[in-house]
């Protein structure tokens, strides 16, 4: 007979917030689980009933973590708290421990973190109209390719393998100066930038911006205008509002607490 696990309490995000607040039965797993909060001081923790298993970083179960911090943010600035982070405690005693051993980290981070949200951007090169406009712009490029055009490609074999590396360096010098000239625009609206690893040879930036909430509507006219711009190059992915993942990372010590 398979053994049931215990109850515990899955912790989702830190607030400031003193009064108790209901977020609705949204916790993660599917139970339906209601998520609420549970304050100290003037700081509070995100949670709700779980059992204590290690949730696998699954689609269902990362929208699930993710959903309900959104819907804490509609209303509150949040820490994010990493991923299947369970208190060992089917009570709040637990958390109310952890909240006040942590106190003053918690509330230093919600002070640096108040007013501000993320935003992620994604921008890939347009495949096609990328190389057209290295072909024009790299006249040795272009002069080699059109000797090529009429000779048989088996007696070209390496004269267009050496046009291929050829491409492929101007691609890159042409992506990274892409990647700065947007990046000096966008740069001076933000409070912190992390710039995150691409993923295949078109993505010329993926990146998420800390920025004030102030501040929002003048980068989003800056990325539309950046966008009008180069849009026959490449694609702008804008996403936000977006709990601070990339500038906060919350581990939670819950052995022996």
């Amino acid at each position: 007979m398979q053994e049931i696990p215990k109850e515990g309490k899955y912790i989702y995000g830190i607030i400031r917030h003193t009064d108790s607040e209901d977020f609705g039965p949204i916790g993660i797993g599917g139970r339906g689980d209601n998520v609420y909060c549970v304050s100290y001081k003037n700081i509070s923790a995100v949670v709700s009933n779980s059992p204590i298993i290690q949730y696998q970083a699954r689609r269902v179960h990362m929208i699930a973590h993710q959903r309900v911090l959104e819907e804490v943010m509609k209303k509150f600035t949040v820490l994010p708290v990493r991923f299947s982070t369970i208190s060992e405690h089917n009570n709040d005693d637990g958390i109310l421990r952890i909240l006040e051993k942590e106190y003053d980290k918690f509330s230093n981070l919600l002070d640096k973190m108040d007013g501000k949200k993320e935003l992620g951007l994604k921008i890939l090169a347009h495949e096609t109209p990328i190389y057209e406009s290295i072909i024009e712009k790299y006249e040795e490029i272009r002069t080699l390719r059109d000797k090529l055009m009429n000779l048989p490609p088996d007696k070209t074999h390496y004269q267009r393998m050496k046009i291929g590396e050829m491409v492929a360096e101007a691609l890159k010098k042409e992506t990274e100066n892409y990647k700065n000239t947007i990046l000096d625009v966008l740069n001076p609206l933000t409070v912190d930038v992390k710039i995150n690893d691409n993923y295949g040879e078109l993505m010329i930036l993926n990146v998420a911006f800390l920025i004030k909430n102030s501040n929002e509507p003048a980068f989003d006219q800056a990325v539309k205008e950046l966008d009008e711009k180069y849009g026959l190059f490449m694609t702008f992915k804008y996403v936000g509002t977006l709990p601070p993942y990339n500038f906060v990372h919350l581990v939670i010590n819950i052995k022996g607490i």
